[in-house]
C-alpha cells in the first residue's frame, strides 16, 4: 500500500507541472485582458501609459514561461501569490472558501454512495420486476438531467412553491452570525441536488455488479448450503458486486468537482465556485493556477483512494497496479 501511494505521488509531480503550465498557456491565449479586469471601470478612461505600468506591476508583461516559473518557484516556497481580482493573498482566498466546498461535496458524495448502493441492491434483488424497472428508469432519467437544471427545479419546488427550505446562501438573510443549525438547513438543497446528480452511476454500477454476483458459483453454493437469503446477499453477492462500483470513487471526483461548481453558483454557496469563475474570466493567473492544481490533487487522491479500496476489498488484486 505504501509503495502504491509513493508511486502515485511521484506520478503526480509531472502531472501537476503540465496542468499548471497548461493553465498559464490557456490564460495567456484568452481574449480577456487581466489588466482591464483588474482596473475595472477605471480602465475605460485610463491612459495607455497607466495601463502599461499596471501591466508591469502585475507581471503580465512577462513571457508565458517566465510567469509560470515565477509562480511555481514561489508556490514551492509557500507563497501562492496575490489574487488580482479578490485583492487578497491566494492562500487566504482559498482557505476561506475551500472548507465550505469540501463540506458540500463530502455530504453529497456520502449520500450518493449510501442511497445508490441501497437502490442498486434492491433493484438487483428484484431483477426484471417492477422495482428494478422503476429504479433503473429513474437512474437513466437523472443521468440525463444537468445539475444546474436540478438546482433550479429544487429552488422552485422546495423554496418558492412549498417554502420549506432556504433557496441559497449560508445563513438566513437577517442573521449576522453563522450557526450550525442555519448551515445545516441551507446545506440540504445544494447537497441533495449534487447527490442526485451523482446517484445514477452508483445505482447502475451496484445493480449490475450485484446481479452478476448473484449468478456466481460461490453465491449459488452458499444458497445450496442453506444460508439465509440476507446472508447470501450481504455477505457474498454485495461484497463482490461492489468491486466495479469502487472504481467510481475515483472516476466521479472530476464530475463531482464540476457539479459542485454549478450547484454552488445556483445556490450562492460560499465555496470556491465564485472564485474559480471570477479567476477564469479575469485571467487571474495566480488564483486560477492554484485552484486548478487543487482540483488536480483532488482527482489524483480520488483515484488513489479507489485503488486502495479495491485492493483492501479484494486481496487477489493487491497493491501492485
Amino acid at each position: 500500500m505504501a509503495r502504491l501511494a509513493a508511486r502515485r505521488a511521484l506520478f503526480a509531480v509531472p502531472v501537476l507541472l503540465v496542468v499548471t503550465f497548461g493553465v498559464f498557456a490557456v490564460a495567456a491565449a484568452s481574449p480577456f485582458d487581466p489588466v482591464r479586469a483588474y482596473a475595472g471601470t477605471a480602465g475605460l478612461t485610463a491612459s495607455q501609459e497607466t495601463l502599461d505600468q499596471l501591466r508591469t506591476n502585475l507581471g503580465v508583461d512577462q513571457p508565458l514561461a517566465a510567469r509560470w516559473w515565477h509562480w511555481l518557484t514561489s508556490a514551492l516556497s509557500g507563497d501562492l501569490g496575490d489574487s488580482s481580482t479578490l485583492r487578497q493573498p491566494v492562500a487566504d482566498a482559498i482557505g476561506e472558501r475551500v472548507g465550505w466546498s469540501v463540506l458540500l461535496a463530502a455530504t453529497a458524495f456520502v449520500v450518493a454512495v449510501l442511497l445508490g448502493t441501497t437502490l442498486g441492491v434492491l433493484a438487483a434483488r428484484s431483477q426484471g420486476g417492477w422495482l428494478d424497472r422503476a429504479v433503473t428508469s429513474l437512474a437513466y432519467t437523472l443521468e440525463a438531467a444537468p445539475p444546474f437544471w436540478l438546482g433550479l427545479l429544487a429552488v422552485w419546488l422546495f423554496a418558492l412553491k412549498l417554502g420549506v427550505l432556504p433557496s441559497g446562501g449560508l445563513t438566513d438573510t437577517a442573521s449576522s452570525t453563522v450557526t450550525a443549525g442555519q448551515v445545516a438547513s441551507h446545506l440540504v438543497l445544494p447537497a441533495a441536488v449534487l447527490a442526485t446528480s451523482q446517484l445514477p452511476w452508483f445505482v447502475l454500477y451496484v445493480r449490475q455488479g450485484v446481479s452478476d454476483a448473484l449468478g456466481d458459483d460461490a453465491v449459488r453454493g452458499a444458497r445450496a448450503r442453506g444460508l439465509r437469503d440476507r446472508t447470501v446477499l450481504v455477505g457474498h453477492a454485495l461484497r463482490s458486486g461492489m468491486l466495479p462500483a469502487l472504481t467510481l470513487v475515483g472516476s466521479r471526483v472530476p464530475e463531482l468537482i464540476t457539479g459542485a461548481l454549478l450547484v454552488e453558483t445556483v445556490f450562492s454557496w460560499p465555496g470556491i465556485a465564485a472564485a474559480t469563475v471570477q479567476a477564469a474570466t479575469s485571467v487571474d493567473f495566480s488564483l486560477l493556477a492554484a485552484l486548478t492544481a487543487l482540483a488536480t490533487v483532488a482527482v489524483l487522491l480520488g483515484n488513489l483512494m479507489a485503488d486502495l479500496l479495491y485492493g483492501l476489498t479484494d486481496p487477489r488484486v493487491g497493491f501492485d497496479g
